[in-house]
């Protein structure tokens, strides 16, 4: 109860219309993402017996919160975006992919499109705004892991640290570890909700944008299982694949007419 009475308040509190982005996946200056949000997000991992530190936050950790926050919200719509955000902020299990994946494609098909192509061209364009921010989100969540690796260095070679201290410590590495779980199930639950729109309007609306969606989703898959692996640093990501190939596509197209078919 007191979860879902935290969950009402941040989401009261913070509106889908109010997460404004600025650039390059970073959320905006402002009262609400800088104060209102962190602070109701404290005291509810507080209310739930999770980790919260009271240790000062570094300049990395603050970069990797507004690269993750950037996945932990729903900018599409604000009909599906408290179930969106009920959805992941209660996943705190690394590798977890939470199963309700038609939320997007009930958003899309509401949407009133002057043509049927475009949800598909909406599809594209969230993937690939997901896939241009992952190098980034990658590289600032291994340089936390860099910190953390750090702080246990420092913590082994010293002999002055109190008890306390050692306690921080601990609250904080585990503080990280939650905001990166927080990343791997939305990840994964964006995933799920594009597949599963674009599987769906196969069926209901089937035309050849369809194939640039599901392109744009094999180049996320290999995120996704990165992600999952918990594989954050590494040479050679962008955003052409995360430095793999490319999985097969479920889309073939039958040239010269239009009809797909799943493979």
């Amino acid at each position: 109860m007191l979860r879902a009475l935290g969950l009402a308040l941040l989401l009261g509190a913070a509106p889908a219309g109010a997460h404004e982005l600025g650039d390059f996946g970073r959320v905006k200056p402002g009262v609400l993402n800088d104060k209102i949000i962190p602070e109701t997000d404290r005291l509810m991992r507080r209310l739930g017996n999770q980790p919260v530190s009271d240790f000062n936050i570094t300049d990395e950790e603050r970069e990797m919160h507004d690269r993750v926050y950037r996945f932990l919200i729903a900018r599409h719509a604000r009909d599906w975006a408290f179930d969106y955000e009920q959805v992941i902020f209660v996943a705190g299990v690394f590798s977890s992919r939470p199963d309700k994946f038609d939320l997007y494609y009930r958003w899309l098909t509401r949407e009133a499109y002057a043509s049927s192509r475009v949800r598909f061209n909406t599809i594209a364009d969230d993937v690939g705004a997901d896939l241009l921010t992952l190098p980034t989100t990658f590289k600032a969540i291994c340089a936390v892991i860099e910190i953390d690796r750090q702080r246990a260095v420092a913590a082994t070679e010293l002999d002055d640290i109190e008890p306390a201290m050692l306690k921080q410590m601990r609250l904080r590495k585990a503080e990280n570890d939650l905001y990166v779980g927080r990343f791997v199930a939305a990840l994964g639950y964006r995933y799920g909700s594009y597949g599963y729109a674009l599987d769906h309007f196969l069926v209901e609306t089937p035309h050849g944008e369809a194939i640039e969606v599901d392109e744009r989703l094999s180049r996320l898959a290999i995120w996704v299982d990165r992600a999952e692996a918990l594989e954050f640093c590494g040479d050679g990501w962008d955003d052409n694949g995360a430095g793999g190939g490319a999985i097969p596509g479920r889309v073939l197209m039958d040239a010269p007419s239009e009809g797909e078919y799943r493979k």
